[in-house]
């Protein structure tokens, strides 16, 4: 799975910049900052790392099952993983 990070706790923010970063292109352990907040590609994540995020008291995890997009909230930051083959479907 691909990993976009994007470094707020601001639900309300991550929400606003949401479509904006999935249909932002990255390179590699690329980061840019939308709307002042920064969000980096974190390339890729191994399925058990989801599973072990889940099993976690202090994770929020979200999912939008039409794109098959699952959202951790921990901490400062938002987690966006989305299958690999999700982005280019994204700009479609």
């Amino acid at each position: 799975m691909k990993c976009i990070s994007v470094y707020t706790n601001n639900f309300a923010v991550f929400s606003d910049i949401y479509e904006t970063v999935l249909n932002t292109p990255f390179a590699d352990n690329e980061e840019k900052e939308i709307e002042g907040v920064t969000v980096s590609e974190s390339g890729s994540v191994p399925d058990h790392y989801l599973d072990r995020m889940k099993a976690k008291a202090d994770v929020v995890v979200m999912k939008e099952k039409e794109r098959d997009i699952t959202i951790l909230q921990h901490g400062d930051v938002f987690e966006i993983l989305m299958p690999e083959h999700e982005n280019a479907m994204l700009l479609n």
